[in-house]
């Protein structure tokens, strides 16, 4: 029976999520408060329409849709970037002609899972697949991981880099590769290699750095069942995050559960959240599933499905 949970992350000192409704979100990364589009926040909102337009700055959206490369509309200076931390941490925020910031707080929901099953092991080795601006890369080798990080954008890779002198971590084993995410598993696959512990965050749709196409429909099934041949024979487990909004956790769910059908060890899904800081009303921002032996700790709710 399958059992699907709502996570939140433990708080951030200098990121909160502010309110939500109306197709957004009002958040605060450090000494700056951003307005974003957000599709799922059809609600309405708690706090007042001043408290919003006090706002440093809102993101107004391209015409012609979200791959389009829209704007911010800025009531003060923003800068370039700016650090925001988590525990001895460090990452830049930037914000970007796509609404992003570089920073997904609701990642760290795992994190605590993830420093438990890393102690288990004197020297795990970690591959994150679309690791992007490596957050998670970074809290894995602060704990002491051997991490293989795989994104195709060249600009991220670099972010996640300057990610990673901001935290002081410049002699952490950190291998950044620009490449096709499919190929290198393949690659890696023909060569042997394993790895104890697999966290993937696909994309919807992407291109790889020669132009390679990426669905998550139609490839995330053989890319989880490659990742099932790169583990090692004793393995930390494989966290797979999803933003897609035409599946469900339930989907991720009997994806990784039938993938590792030949392991012990047992599957948890669900949705990933950020809480209101004043109200406590949960936003979901991400499916995600994971199988390990070792259970998901931070479980706010069971059975939800």
């Amino acid at each position: 029976m399958s059992e699907l949970h709502l996570l939140a992350p433990p708080p951030w000192r200098e990121y909160a999520l502010l309110d939500t409704g109306g197709g957004a979100r009002l958040e605060r990364f450090g000494s700056y408060t951003l307005v974003r589009p957000d599709t799922q926040a059809i609600w309405p909102v708690t706090l007042t329409e001043q408290e919003w337009l006090r706002a440093d700055a809102t993101f107004a959206k391209a015409r012609g849709g979200d791959d389009n490369p829209g704007h911010w509309v800025a009531r003060r200076q923003l800068p370039e970037q700016w650090p925001l931390h988590y525990d001895n941490l460090a990452f830049w925020v930037r914000p970007t002609p796509f609404r992003h910031t570089g920073i997904f707080p609701e990642h760290s929901a795992h994190w605590p899972w993830l420093a438990d099953v890393l102690a288990r092991c004197p020297r795990p080795s970690v591959l994150v697949l679309f690791g992007y601006t490596g957050l998670t890369s970074i809290y894995a080798a602060a704990h002491g991981a051997a991490v293989t990080h795989v994104d195709a954008s060249k600009p991220a890779v670099r972010w996640a880099q300057d990610n990673q002198r901001l935290s002081g971590l410049e002699a952490a084993p950190i291998r950044w590769l620009v490449d096709d995410v499919g190929k290198f598993v393949a690659r890696e696959i023909r060569r042997g290699h394993h790895y104890d512990l697999i966290v993937m965050d696909p994309p919807v749709f992407g291109r790889g750095p020669k132009g390679e196409i990426w669905r998550l429909n139609e490839h995330l099934p053989e890319l989880v069942t490659q990742c099932v041949q790169l583990l090692s024979d004793q393995p930390l487990g494989l966290l797979l995050n999803a933003y897609a909004t035409n599946v469900s956790a339930l989907t991720l769910y009997n994806l990784v559960t039938a993938a590792f059908s030949r392991r012990s060890g047992s599957t948890s899904a669900g949705e990933l959240t950020l809480r209101e800081e004043r109200s406590g009303r949960l936003l979901p921002t991400a499916l995600y599933a994971c199988w390990s032996d070792v259970l998901h700790p931070h479980q706010l709710q069971s059975g939800l499905l």
